[in-house]
């Protein structure tokens, strides 16, 4: 009865309010930015490069140099964005929604990309610095000019730290490895989680640095081998487009053991998932990219541009394609052996190449999301914060590895759904605080704030 209410909740929370709230919002500033997002994307890409270039003033890190190098920051945050939800919670929106789901998943990008922009301008346009200790910034920090009630800070904060324990990702990452290998799931959660409390404790540069190891890895052999089964059914393709495109605007019926799905819930479940997938407007990435060492928000805002490219046009599509071009979505089986069944029939051994993949997506965000939460949970009480948090994420992730992962995925999008609207009213309130200028070299210096000084 109570896992009941809360999909309940859940579906209500998004497809009533934070489906509408994202994708009018996301209209809104790209009209207002000209577009932004599609027509200054080779210069973000260029941008992205340029973070490369030794010397460059923007991306240097050295041991008088505050914050973190730029790629670290965006690594640390794609490793949250590239994660199991990449992997299963899309093909789960096409279980549930049918294959319509991904036409919204790719609107979410195009609008959503704006959106998180949006997000992580603010958190570095109101960062602030800790004497020698870095940058802090973050939803926390831009909402208290959004908002003048403080409580409205201090709720986001609560959220995030609910949020950043990644039960479901943790959940599927542990229960895959367990039972692909027949290990004891007991072991397998604590291996797992010496491992994700070794990745927090280093913080963001250290979080970067593994994420920056995993996520290219994942990329290259996970997208190789999805595009090798795409071309070996590429006749099917052109007809499966149009099947996705049919299904975005008219639901799909009923079929096998599922349910027929509505426009509604076709769009709902790929907006909330393609959000999920790629973090926006939860207030994650602006955290993570508020601690890099440039100076200049628009050119590290811009980033996530990119990011979002990489996550939903690449990994979630090749996901989503996957499974509808194999017919294996139709079959009453878990979300999690969706894409494992879907490569297994062209590839052996995937018994062992799914914990792999999932290992590496999953350790990668994980760590991204427990790091942001051990930093609103300092944030909320700079003494005792960080170890209370980390007691609450260890109590969680334990529980949580034994309970069902559908039930751990809606915990998150309640979470998300919470944050997206009090992030997207602060967006929308700080509007014309934005800037979307990337040939600007006006740099800023963050606030000095000794306040929280033991963050």
């Amino acid at each position: 009865m109570t896992e009941q209410l809360i999909y309940t909740f859940e579906n209500f929370l998004w497809g009533y309010v934070g489906v509408p709230m994202l994708v009018i919002l996301g209209i809104y500033l790209t009209i207002f930015s000209n577009f932004f997002q599609i027509r200054r994307l080779p210069t973000i890409v260029k941008t992205f490069l340029g973070f490369f270039k030794a010397g460059d003033s923007h991306a240097t890190e050295d041991a008088h140099a505050k914050g973190v190098h730029p790629l670290k920051a965006f690594f640390a945050c794609i490793g949250g964005s590239v994660g199991v939800g990449n992997v299963v919670g899309v093909c789960t929106a096409v279980q549930i929604g049918g294959p319509g789901a991904l036409f919204w998943i790719w609107i979410t990008a195009l609008v959503g990309s704006i959106v998180k922009y949006s997000e992580v301008y603010l958190g570095m346009r109101y960062r602030i610095t800790l004497d020698q200790q870095g940058y802090r910034g973050g939803p926390m920090y831009f909402l208290q000019k959004a908002f003048k009630a403080p409580v409205i800070p201090v709720l986001v904060c609560f959220l995030l730290c609910v949020y950043g324990v990644e039960v479901f990702q943790f959940s599927v990452v542990t229960k895959n490895i367990a039972s692909n290998f027949n290990l004891d799931i007991v072991w397998v959660t604590a291996a797992m989680l010496f491992l994700v409390l070794f990745a927090s404790s280093g913080g963001v540069r250290r979080v970067g640095t593994i994420a920056s190891a995993l996520i290219p890895l994942f990329v290259f052999s996970y997208v190789g081998m999805g595009f090798w089964v795409l071309w070996n059914h590429l006749d099917l393709l052109p007809s499966l487009l149009g099947e996705v495109l049919h299904s975005a605007f008219s639901g799909h019926s009923a079929l096998g053991a599922f349910a027929g799905s509505s426009i509604m819930l076709t769009a709902s479940q790929g907006v909330r998932r393609g959000c999920y997938s790629g973090d926006v407007g939860i207030g994650y990435a602006s955290i993570i990219h508020s601690e890099t060492s440039a100076k200049i928000p628009e050119k590290q805002a811009s980033l996530v541009v990119f990011e979002i490219l990489v996550d939903t046009f690449i990994i979630c599509t090749t996901s989503v394609m996957l499974v509808l071009i194999t017919g294996v979505w139709k079959e009453p089986i878990e979300g999690i052996m969706l894409i494992q069944t879907a490569l297994g029939n062209h590839f052996s051994h995937m018994n062992l190449f799914m914990p792999f993949f999932l290992f590496l997506v999953g350790y990668a965000t994980i760590n991204g999301y427990l790091c942001v939460g051990l930093k609103c949970a300092e944030y909320l009480s700079p003494s005792y914060g960080r170890k209370l948090y980390y007691v609450y994420a260890i109590v969680v992730l334990v529980v949580f590895s034994f309970l069902d992962t559908l039930l751990a995925q809606s915990v998150m999008a309640i979470a998300g759904g919470l944050l997206l609207i009090l992030n997207c009213i602060g967006i929308f309130r700080l509007r014309h605080e934005l800037s979307f200028d990337l040939d600007t070299q006006k740099e800023f210096e963050p606030v000095v704030s000794r306040q929280n000084a033991s963050l």
